[in-house]
C-alpha cells in the first residue's frame, strides 16, 4: 500500500506550508498533497490560501523524494494547454516526481465569488473529457491538433517533453457512472474517489467493466482513496487491511487534528522500512 499526505494549504502561514512538506519527505510518505482552490473550503471567513500549482513548484525546490499532486486540479480554473505547459515545467523543477490529477471542478461559490465561469454539470464534464485529451496529447505529441466543442488546440507543440514518459501519471477524481467513471475507465493511470470500502468495491468492479469496454487492461489503472488519521492506530490499521481487501493501492492520509505528533505515530507504523 502506497500512502500520501494531504496538506491542503488553508488557514496556516507558508511557513506551515512549507514544514509540512518537509515533513511528509522526511517521514517517507510516497506522496505530499495539497488542493486546487483560492479560497479556503472550511471554516469561516476569509483566510490564507495558497494557489495549487505555484505550491507544487514551489515544494519541489524543499523535498527530495516524495511525490507531487494536488486533490484534484480544477479543469475550470486554466485553459488545458495552459496546465499541460505548468505540469511540464512542474514536473522538471521536481526531477520528475508530478502526479497530475485532474477533475471537472465543483467549489461553485469560489468561482462565482472570482468571477470564474462555472458551466452546469453536463458542459463541465463535456469539456473536462475535451481538456484530459488535450493534456495528455500536447504532454507526448508534436504538432497536435483537438477541435472540440469547448476546447481546441491546432498543430501545437509544448517543448521540453516531461521527465517521465511518456507523461506523468494521470489521476483522475471520479465517481458519477455515467460520465466521469467512463472518462477515468477511458484516460486515467489513476482513480481515485471517496467514500468506505465496501461501497467503493462496487464502484471499482463497475470502473473495472468500462475499462473492459473500452479495451484497457483494468489491472492499469491503480485504484486510490482516502484515509483518516484521527483514528487510533489499530482502527487505521483495520481500515488499511479492508482498502488492501478491496484492492485499492493508495490513500491519501488527511492531515489530523493532533497535527505532526499524529502524523509521526502513523509513519513509524505504517511506513517504516
Amino acid at each position: 500500500m502506497r500512502f500520501g499526505l494531504d496538506v491542503a494549504q488553508q488557514r496556516m502561514p507558508w511557513s506551515e506550508v512549507a514544514a509540512r512538506a518537509r515533513l511528509a519527505d522526511d517521514l517517507g510518505f510516497d506522496g505530499l498533497w495539497g488542493f486546487d482552490h483560492f479560497q479556503p473550503m472550511y471554516g469561516e471567513g476569509p483566510g490564507e490560501c495558497f494557489e495549487g500549482n505555484t505550491t507544487l513548484a514551489a515544494w519541489s525546490g524543499i523535498t527530495s523524494k516524495v511525490r507531487l499532486g494536488l486533490l484534484v486540479t480544477g479543469m475550470t480554473y486554466r485553459h488545458p494547454a495552459v496546465y499541460a505547459a505548468e505540469a511540464i515545467t512542474i514536473d522538471h523543477a521536481s526531477g520528475g516526481r508530478l502526479e497530475l490529477a485532474y477533475g471537472a471542478a465543483w467549489f461553485d461559490k469560489e468561482h462565482a465569488e472570482l468571477g470564474i465561469p462555472f458551466p452546469a454539470l453536463r458542459d463541465r464534464v463535456d469539456a473536462f473529457e475535451e481538456a484530459v485529451q488535450i493534456v495528455r496529447g500536447l504532454l507526448t505529441t508534436d504538432g497536435f491538433s483537438f477541435e472540440g466543442r469547448h476546447f481546441a488546440v491546432h498543430d501545437a507543440t509544448l517543448l521540453p517533453r516531461p521527465v517521465q514518459a511518456p507523461h506523468p501519471p494521470i489521476w483522475i477524481g471520479a465517481s458519477g457512472e455515467r460520465r466521469m467513471m467512463p472518462i477515468a475507465a477511458r484516460y486515467a493511470d489513476v482513480w481515485h474517489t471517496f467514500g468506505p470500502p465496501g461501497y467503493l468495491a462496487k464502484k471499482s468492479a463497475r470502473l473495472t467493466e468500462m475499462a473492459e469496454s473500452a479495451d484497457r487492461d483494468p489491472a492499469t489503472i491503480l485504484r486510490a482513496s482516502s484515509l483518516s488519521l484521527d483514528d487510533d492506530l489499530d482502527t487505521v490499521a483495520r481500515n488499511v487491511d479492508a482498502w488492501r481487501a478491496e484492492g485499492f493501492g493508495y490513500l491519501v492520509c488527511g492531515w489530523p487534528a493532533e497535527g505532526r505528533a499524529a502524523v509521526e505515530r502513523f509513519a513509524s507504523r505504517f511506513l517504516a522500512v
